[in-house]
């Protein structure tokens, strides 16, 4: 049976987070993973997940301003950056998470963002630094707009804890084909998501088969589902019986 993981900050979003923990682990979810879970106590995180038994994969580095999706690449915000990352470092060794996302930001330097991708892999060389690509069509001006581009800045660094998320559909959005995309890039992978191509509904329609996709993916943890439900979360989980056998 393949296993998923639900993205809390897009599913049961109407739920307070430790409720949404336990509402994932009812409908059939192995693990849950967050955007933002800041404004929650790490301890009540790490109470509903030990009562459920999921494990979090991973969370988010704060995004910034509005509309800035991140600040590790922006020249002049080091201080902020690097704050986002202590922060978000510490909440995920205080709720047993995983990995932390650095969110780039929009318009970065690559020097900045690498200094400060280094300042994460060196704090927290016992979690994953993940970095991922955004589609230009979502997120304009995003400085990971391609998997590619990702994957320099990883092989650059060179740490082995600096992985990529690799979003099946962002990559679906701009890249062309899934799978070839993943295959290149598989060694660096350290976290994969999905959602329905082009509209980034429930992965049971759109461009991308995950039915024939997923079973030709040799990831080995919990597939991320991150997607916008059309309507309340649990009348969008047709696909998770679905795809879980497939």
């Amino acid at each position: 049976m393949r296993a998923f993981s639900a993205n809390l900050g897009f599913l049961w979003t109407e739920l307070p987070l430790t409720e949404a923990i336990h509402a994932a682990a009812k409908a059939g979810f192995k693990a849950v993973e967050c955007h933002w879970p800041y404004t929650t106590p790490p301890e009540a995180v790490a109470k509903a997940l030990a009562e459920t038994g999921l494990p979090m994969i991973g969370l988010n580095t704060r995004p910034g301003g509005p509309g800035e999706f991140g600040l590790a690449a922006l020249k002049g915000r080091e201080a902020e950056a690097r704050a986002a990352i202590d922060e978000a470092v510490a909440y995920a060794r205080a709720t047993g998470t995983r990995a932390v996302h650095v969110m780039a930001g929009k318009d970065g330097d690559e020097a900045t963002f690498r200094a400060n991708l280094t300042h994460a892999c060196e704090t927290a060389p016992d979690l994953t630094i993940l970095i991922e690509a955004l589609n230009a069509h979502d997120v304009p001006g995003y400085h990971l707009p391609t998997q590619e581009r990702a994957a320099q800045t990883c092989t650059a660094l060179g740490f082995p804890n600096l992985k990529l998320m690799f979003d099946c559909y962002h990559v679906g959005r701009t890249e062309g084909d899934v799978l070839t995309t993943y295959r290149r890039h598989r060694a660096l992978i350290g976290h994969v998501q999905f959602a329905a191509v082009p509209d980034r509904g429930a992965p049971d329609h759109g461009a991308v088969d995950y039915a024939a996709l997923l079973p030709q993916l040799d990831w080995p943890g919990p597939f991320g589902a991150e997607y916008r439900p059309n309507g309340p979360t649990d009348a969008s989980l047709s696909w998770l019986p679905a795809l879980s056998s497939c």
